[in-house]
């Protein structure tokens, strides 16, 4: 039992991870709000992004008047942003007890750049260490949804406008999007929940919120 004047315990570090369209946003949104409605504060956040200079390199990342960079180039690129997004954002807000909710991390670069992009596993291992060390997620979820629909998904949420270069790449990549993410969450089950992203946001929401609090919030009555 934590005492007066003890210093406040580490906060809870989740993650939602999955291809495009499959709803990480909204879920990362309804989460936050569904702990903020049991008394727990929540930042929810974002990769790349998060910081003010994380938000710079997404720029880049993200620009869809440019071609994407190779997957060095853009692992690099992606670590650099979550480097200041750990120091300036993540970190801080654990040390003072607060949950972070993530909109992407670190399984992305692995999944995009390592298992889609061919770079070498031990280059992003090496990255991963440096960077992000024991700061990683405590639970990451997994929104799965077949490619088709996410980028259906994706185009009607983007409406008019421009497509980045994630989203321009074939169907047979972000197929292949899809099997590296659950390839990642079967070899590390602990970590991973692995959610059916096809039913409404709703019934995905409550999915999300059963298994968070089954891992985490036992005593909690139910919100």
């Amino acid at each position: 039992m934590q005492r007066a004047g003890d210093p406040p315990a580490r906060g809870v570090f989740i993650t939602f991870e999955g291809g495009e369209g499959t709803g990480k946003s909204t879920q990362v949104r309804r989460l936050v709000e569904r702990l903020s409605a049991s008394g727990i504060e929540a930042l929810a956040t974002r990769e790349p992004g998060g910081s003010a200079g994380a938000e710079r390199i997404r720029g880049l990342l993200l620009d869809p008047d440019h071609p994407r960079f190779g997957a060095t180039a853009e692992a690099l690129l992606f670590y650099a942003a979550r480097a200041d997004h750990l120091e300036t954002a993540i970190r801080p807000a654990l040390a003072a007890g607060r949950w972070v909710v993530c909109d992407r991390f670190s399984d992305s670069t692995r999944a995009y750049q390592g298992a889609l992009g061919k770079l070498n596993g031990e280059v992003v291992e090496t990255l991963e260490r440096m960077v992000v060390g024991n700061a990683g997620p405590d639970m990451t979820v997994l929104l799965d949804l077949s490619a088709e629909t996410g980028l259906a998904r994706a185009a009607l949420r983007r409406g008019t406008a421009s497509t980045d270069g994630f989203e321009k790449e074939s169907l047979s990549f972000h197929r292949g999007l899809r099997q590296a993410f659950l390839a990642l969450a079967a070899a590390e089950p602990h970590r991973f929940v692995v959610v059916d992203a096809s039913v409404d946001m709703d019934a995905v929401a409550d999915a999300v919120w059963t298994a968070v609090r089954a891992r985490f919030l036992r005593e909690a009555a139910s919100v």
